[in-house]
C-alpha cells in the first residue's frame, strides 16, 4: 500500500504543475488511507508537501513570466493572518473527542475528514460544471481580492489545502489575470500560505518525521515537473472537469469509509 501511496503522490505534483490546483485534496487522503498518518498531523505534512512542490512549480512560471506579485501579496497576507488564527490559535483548542450520542462519538479527526470530503465534493462540482473564462477588464479589485483571500487562510488553515480550486477562480474574477497567470500566481500563494502554516506548527511543537516527507515530496516534485512540461502542451482547464469527476468520487468515498467506520 505504501509503494502505491509513492506513486500516487506523483499526481499530486502532476495536479499543481497542470491546472494549479488539487494537490492538496489528494495529500490528505493519501496521507490519510494509503500511509496510515494521523488526520490531524497529515494536516501538517500536507503544508509542507504542497508548499514546496508549489514552489517549485511557481519558479518554473517565474521563468515563464506567469507571476503576477501585486496580485499575489494582496491575496496572501490576508491569508496568513486568518493561517495563523486558525493553526495556533483555535486548532490547538479544538478537543480530541468533540461529543458522544450514545455509543457514537465525533473525534477531532473525524471532523477533518467529513469537513475535508465535503470541501472536495464542493470543489469537484465546481470543476465538472464551471467553464472559468478570462475576463476582458484590467481593473482588479483588490478589496475583494483580499476578502477571498482570508477567507482560503480559514479552508488553508484548518484543512492543510492550498485552495488552489479556490484561489484561481479568485484570481481570474477579482485579479482579471489570463488563465495561465492565474496558475502561475495561485502556486506562489499556495507557497506562502503553505510556509506560514508549517512554520506555525513548528513554532507549537508538532512533530514530524523528515525522512518520510522527504520521500513523499520527492515524488510529488517528480509530478511537478511532468505536469509543467504537459502544462505546455495540454490546456490544463480540458483536464479540469475529468479531474472534478475523480475528486468527486474521492469525496464520497471518504465520508462513506469514515461514517461506516465509526458505526
Amino acid at each position: 500500500m505504501e509503494y502505491f501511496g509513492y506513486f500516487a503522490s506523483i499526481i499530486i505534483g502532476i495536479s499543481l504543475g497542470l491546472i494549479g490546483g488539487g494537490g492538496s485534496i489528494l495529500t490528505i487522503p493519501i496521507l490519510v488511507y494509503l500511509f496510515k498518518v494521523n488526520p490531524d498531523q497529515a494536516t501538517s505534512y500536507s503544508l509542507f508537501i504542497v508548499g514546496l512542490t508549489a514552489l517549485f512549480g511557481s519558479y518554473s512560471h517565474y521563468k515563464m513570466g506567469n507571476l503576477k506579485l501585486k496580485s499575489a501579496l494582496y491575496f496572501a497576507i490576508p491569508s496568513v493572518i486568518s493561517i495563523l488564527i486558525i493553526r495556533e490559535v483555535i486548532f490547538p483548542q479544538i478537543a480530541a473527542t468533540l461529543f458522544s450520542i450514545a455509543s457514537y462519538t465525533i473525534s477531532k479527526d473525524f471532523l477533518i475528514m467529513i469537513v475535508f470530503s465535503v470541501l472536495m465534493i464542493t470543489a469537484a462540482i465546481s470543476m465538472i460544471r464551471k467553464n472559468l473564462t478570462e475576463i476582458k477588464s484590467s481593473e482588479t479589485n483588490y478589496v475583494q481580492l483580499s476578502f477571498i483571500g482570508f477567507l482560503v487562510g480559514i479552508v488553508t488553515g484548518f484543512l492543510g489545502a492550498g485552495g488552489g480550486f479556490l484561489i484561481i477562480p479568485a484570481l481570474l474574477f477579482f485579479a482579471k489575470l489570463p488563465m495561465k497567470q492565474a496558475v502561475g500566481t495561485s502556486l506562489l500563494i499556495i507557497t506562502i500560505n503553505s510556509s506560514i502554516g508549517f512554520g506555525g506548527d513548528l513554532y507549537i511543537g508538532t512533530p514530524i518525521d523528515y525522512s518520510f516527507l522527504s520521500g513523499i515530496s520527492v515524488m510529488a516534485l517528480l509530478g511537478m515537473l511532468i505536469g509543467s512540461q504537459l502544462s505546455k502542451k495540454i490546456d490544463g482547464s480540458k483536464l479540469k472537469p475529468l479531474f472534478g469527476w475523480f475528486v468527486l468520487v474521492m469525496g464520497f468515498y471518504i465520508i462513506a469509509k469514515e461514517v461506516l467506520f465509526h458505526l
